[in-house]
């Protein structure tokens, strides 16, 4: 039992425990302990920076400085952080006379259910966690569980109010909780204990975390306009006919999406001949209008595609500890591939390359990216990097990465992967995640925003949501049709505005395997609402310099485009508690309308001038006004002296 100090890293041996705290980054320390007593690089996703660090004794305990940030790991065990001088985070014992610092069980073969415990601080706040509809903007008080499933992204980050950021690097399953009487983070399945903490402010901590995971790439122009999509467009004829009458409308369209079933099986990953005869003389004429092409895949696979054997027999799938392999069902039994296997990354990809991007498709969209399982066991997975609890949170990474690496190796750089999920270091690849198939109700618009801000926080820049919400909309409806209109206008200042979703009134028209929804084009929803629309989506266009300058910041940064009112006023202690207004880039606050029928919204401004685009008038900051925001309003603002003001100027007329 005892200290080492070596290269400016501290080691501590125990019973039962070897620990290691070490420097990662400027005012980063990374803490790792095994309870197998050693301690391997287990980088996973990250990418650790060389800083400059000082590893001392001091009154009993080992001391690591970098930068502002300080930790102290003393003889029991227990490891305190400070920052600045002042105390940000100190471990809790779970036992009378402080023993009981750190918790594990053994499951066998070296892994480990490990759990860690700090004190709660009065008055602290936390975001972050990925997306969830939880309907909490802060999260103190909640209790989320680490684990993938449709509409619920884990991230294992949070950012506190007192002035860091938590990494818990480890991709199992387990559970954060965010208590009032302790803050608690549990691993199901592990090898170790593996944890970042960065000190600094938001934007701070933003930037270090960036550097610790990746960069995101500049987002290329083309991704920045309107998106159109639906479930689901049936043949190419549908597609061409979609994106020419917005054409002939005069209604400038980035993006249509082809979704899912247009495939012969499950696993074929190639267009169905039947409905899509010539692909990419389809692909040719969108090019020409300056529309871009997505097409949706999915990780399923069964039986009757003819990869199934090929993958089957090479271990290219996901294998299970007990029962069939199929662990979806979806119109039957559907094994799932397993993109840690980079033997599968690369199979799949050349047969993504041969059939879509080599017939002009530019883009793809990652469904089921969790992946989806029923039931949902990981613990009954086994993927070529491990299990499923010990490794499961993953899955989405190297699913992106699948295509990122076959995209540069063709020699494309324009690469954007809309995923259904992902996971810390997954927007290095281009990763643009949804929150998933979410209902078509004002509560989960309310929802969304606050989950699309604490994804901010989790160094994922590129996120949206179904514009209108999945399921459970009627275009017919004055219900949805006041939705829609609220949504367009929150889409407006997404880092991507995708207009997707099954509406009701479908209309099939042939005996294919799975039905399309109602019509989700802008004129879909009668005609006081495509006039609104049509406006909005000319306002998306005329930000789209704004949107792409912050973009670039984004990529060189790690400052979001779209963050939380606290990210930009660190030390307005009101801006921790305003889940329903936000930063867009540097200059735009704007506050989503989300409740039915509401004419009026309430927004705080903080210190600064701040002009009001509805109107034109100039407000002092500091205090919370009310607005007038009928159907065809919204309530956003800009800083004063800013140019981005003139792309408001129909919205002022």
């Amino acid at each position: 039992m005892g200290f080492e100090i070596k290269n400016n890293e501290i080691y501590f041996m125990r019973q039962g425990e070897l620990v290691r705290l070490c420097a990662c980054g400027r005012d980063c320390i990374r803490f790792t302990a095994s309870p197998n007593c050693e301690i391997g690089s287990g980088d996973r996703t990250l990418i650790p920076q060389k800083a400059d660090a000082r590893a001392y004794m001091k009154d009993g305990a080992a001391v690591l400085e970098t930068g502002k940030l300080r930790a102290e790991l003393h003889c029991d065990g227990r490891v305190i952080y400070y920052s600045n001088g002042g105390k940000i985070l100190e471990e809790q014992s779970e036992l009378a006379f402080g023993a009981g610092i750190r918790n594990y069980r053994n499951k066998a073969s070296g892994l480990w259910e490990a759990r860690v415990t700090f004190k709660p601080a009065k008055n602290e706040h936390f975001y972050g966690l990925g997306h969830e509809a939880t309907g909490c903007f802060d999260l103190k008080g909640c209790t989320i569980d680490l684990r993938h499933l449709n509409a619920k992204c884990a991230m294992p980050f949070v950012y506190s109010s007192l002035g860091y950021g938590f990494l818990w690097n480890m991709p199992s399953t387990g559970r954060c909780e965010l208590a009032n009487n302790r803050t608690r983070w549990t691993s199901d399945c592990t090898r170790c204990v593996d944890y970042v903490v960065l000190g600094g402010s938001p934007r701070e901590v933003s930037a270090a975390l960036a550097d610790l995971t990746g960069h995101a790439p500049v987002m290329p122009h083309w991704a920045t306009g309107f998106w159109q999509s639906r479930l689901r467009y049936e043949t190419q004829e549908e597609v061409l006919a979609v994106a020419g009458k917005y054409k002939e409308l005069g209604i400038p369209l980035s993006v249509i999406v082809i979704d899912y079933f247009h495939w012969t099986e499950q696993g074929d990953y190639k267009f169905d001949p039947k409905y899509w005869s010539d692909p990419k003389a389809m692909a040719e004429k969108l090019h020409e209008a300056g529309v871009k092409l997505m097409v949706s895949m999915w990780p399923t696979i069964n039986e009757n595609s003819e990869n199934y054997k090929y993958m089957l027999d090479n271990n290219m799938l996901i294998r299970t500890a007990s029962g069939s392999n199929r662990v979806f069902d979806f119109y039957g039994p559907q094994a799932e591939i397993d993109p840690t296997n980079p033997k599968t990354r690369s199979f799949v990809w050349s047969r993504l390359k041969e059939n879509y991007i080599d017939n002009g498709v530019d883009c793809l969209w990652f469904d089921e990216a969790e992946p989806e399982i029923h039931p949902e066991h990981f613990d009954n997975l086994i993927l070529s990097i491990g299990r499923g609890d010990e490794v499961g949170l993953m899955y989405p990474y190297y699913y992106s990465k699948l295509v990122y690496d076959g995209m540069k190796a063709a020699g494309r750089d324009d690469i954007v992967t809309l995923s259904r999920c992902a996971y810390i270091g997954a927007q290095k690849f281009g990763t643009l995640v949804w929150s998933g198939d979410i209902p078509s109700t004002f509560e989960s618009l309310s929802a969304q925003v606050k989950s699309g801000l604490n994804m901010s926080m989790c160094g994922i820049p590129w996120w949206t949501t179904d514009i209108g919400g999945f399921y459970g909309g009627d275009p017919s409806s004055e219900y949805f049709r006041e939705l829609i209109v609220r949504w367009f206008q929150y889409g407006v200042f997404c880092p991507v505005m995708r207009l997707h979703g099954n509406r009701e009134g479908h209309d099939r028209t042939r005996g294919i395997i799975e039905p399309s929804g109602g019509g989700n084009e802008l004129w879909s929803f009668g005609d006081r609402i495509f006039e609104i629309l049509k406006q909005l989506v000319m306002l998306r266009e005329k930000l789209r310099p704004y949107i792409e300058k912050h973009m670039k910041i984004a990529s060189e940064t790690g400052c979001p485009v779209m963050r939380p009112m606290f990210f930009d006023y660190p030390e307005d202690e009101l801006c921790y508690t305003l889940g329903e207004q936000y930063m867009f880039g540097d200059d735009i606050l704007f506050a989503p309308v989300t409740e039915r029928g509401q004419t009026e919204k309430k927004v705080y401004l903080p210190e600064g001038e701040w002009i009001y685009v509805n109107d034109g008038r100039r407000l002092k900051g500091g205090g919370s006004y009310t607005f007038t925001v009928q159907l065809d309003k919204f309530a956003a603002f800009v800083k004063k002296g800013e140019d981005v003001i003139s792309a408001f100027d129909r919205v002022m007329q």
